[in-house]
């Protein structure tokens, strides 16, 4: 295990909470999303200081009325420079160091819940699709930066976010349906203008729905997922194998419904934006309601925690280019955490590793044809069993233990089977 030390701290405008971090892949940039107020705040992390650069926002939050939760606006950096990307209701607004400001070219209008840049910074995708189609969540839209064009509808279907692995041409997605949700996994590039995401046939299936952005572990060689809709899980998959090595639930886990009120209390002081892989291999952090950072090494299956913020929850969790970590608490206040880790031992699985990863993983797997249904097309595993097309179309049975989207399509095919 390894030591931590606060090497500056700053409050928000008005104390309000963060409830998520998004650090600039590679300057020290960090944006925290205020949902409450519908506010994204940037800050400065160089040379081991937070100052505050500004916001973006008309500070009005958006009810989530599933939950009763504010909705997060959607937010992208820019791969290479001090660029964001905001997606607010009234369309995308960019900020840079000058100040916020509508992006060149045609007016972007779009109400988009989720914006990502592709790894070469000349695309903007952006879900669901602005063509005003009925199914608008069934495609997503494409926005040529040089050109200034956006190519509406054209896109698969993604939605929370987009992570690029470490080693370079490949990213990975989410497709989400209330039954089940698909962990995609697409390669990019770099020729293609605007760029697409090439989606592969090897996909992970989790079950039901409501999870966020997949994050990568610096040298690629995991992959954790935070979610769902219904409990507090947390999952991590090796990749490129996708075999499941930690499946687990923060706090209770999900109860029979209708759900107590104590449950539902518990469940929602866990925030959903609490995990960061350090610059270490195989750590996690796991931000918890105590305000304590819990230290996951996944490898040697032990655990360490580290008292931050007595009492009082960690609301957000990020990792910056350098490994701090960036933790924000539930009464407003941002952290920046130096991990002590051994340097070397940190780039011992670096990029080479990470490169060797994304090789391995295109080579046993194929594109999926532009029109081709995913269902159809790509071989599910959630870790431990996999599924191909006949596999889902032909199910009948399914036990009490089965997840979710298994028993659902059962019990489809057999009404489906009853019926002929």
């Amino acid at each position: 295990m390894t030591g931590i030390e606060v090497v500056a701290r700053t409050r928000v405008s008005g104390g309000h909470p963060v409830g998520r971090l998004v650090c600039h892949p590679r300057l020290p940039l960090i944006a925290g999303l205020d949902a409450e107020r519908g506010l994204v705040h940037i800050w400065s992390c160089e040379a081991g200081w937070l100052r505050a650069l500004g916001s973006v926002g008309d500070g009005r939050g958006v009810p989530d009325s599933a939950w009763h939760r504010p909705r997060h606006p959607g937010v992208a950096w820019h791969p290479h420079q001090p660029l964001l990307a905001v997606a607010g209701e009234s369309g995308v607004v960019r900020w840079t160091p000058s100040g916020p400001s509508d992006p060149a070219g045609p007016p972007f209008t779009a109400r988009y819940r989720h914006l990502a840049f592709s790894p070469d910074g000349r695309t903007l995708w952006a879900s669901p699709s602005s063509d005003g189609a009925d199914a608008a969540w069934e495609r997503s839209d494409a926005l040529d930066l040089d050109a200034r064009v956006i190519s509406a509808g054209t896109g698969r279907p993604w939605d929370t976010g987009v992570a690029e692995h470490p080693g370079g041409g490949l990213i990975a997605t989410l497709a989400s349906d209330q039954g089940a949700t698909l962990g995609l996994f697409a390669r990019v590039d770099p020729g293609d203008t605007p760029a697409r995401m090439r989606v592969q046939d090897h996909a992970l299936v989790l079950d039901c729905d409501g999870y966020t952005t997949p994050v990568f572990s610096r040298d690629g060689r995991h992959l954790a997922v935070r979610g769902n809709a219904y409990g507090n899980t947390l999952d991590v998959f090796t990749f490129p194998g996708l075999r499941q090595v930690l499946a687990t639930t923060l706090g209770t886990p999900t109860p029979d419904y209708p759900y107590p009120q104590e449950w539902l209390d518990e469940m929602r002081a866990w925030s959903s934006h609490n995990i960061a892989f350090g610059a270490r291999p195989g750590v996690l952090w796991i931000g918890t309601p105590t305000g304590a950072l819990v230290e996951l090494d996944i490898e040697a299956e032990q655990a360490a925690g580290h008292e931050l913020f007595a009492g009082t929850p960690v609301s957000a969790l990020g990792r910056t280019p350098t490994g701090d970590l960036v933790v924000a608490s539930g009464e407003g206040e941002l952290a920046l955490v130096s991990v002590n880790a051994d340097p070397a031992q940190a780039e011992a699985l670096g990029d080479d590793t990470a490169r060797a990863a994304v090789a391995a993983f295109l080579e046993s797997s194929s594109e999926v044809p532009d029109d081709g249904d995913l269902w159809a097309h790509v071989v599910m595993t959630d870790g431990d069993r996999s599924w191909d097309a006949d596999d889902t179309t032909t199910v009948t049975t399914a036990s009490a233990t089965d997840p979710t989207w298994l028993r659902l399509q059962a019990a489809v095919n057999t009404a489906r089977d009853q019926d002929i």
